[in-house]
């Protein structure tokens, strides 16, 4: 019994799995990827409040 509950469990993780692959690759979802990627690179740059080290 323990044997068909280990892998009832296996398949069930496994379809999950292949389930977020398929909306993360999904044409829907690339829109909002390439906006979520571009946002590092969307912010001001503004100077660091930590002055520098003078040795």
């Amino acid at each position: 019994m323990a044997g068909t509950i280990g892998a009832i469990v296996t398949v069930v993780c496994f379809v999950i799995f292949v389930a977020i692959g398929l909306w993360a690759w999904s044409g829907r979802r690339k829109k909002d990827f390439d906006a979520a990627a571009n946002l590092p690179f969307e912010e001001e740059d503004t100077p660091s409040r930590i002055p520098p080290k003078h040795d």
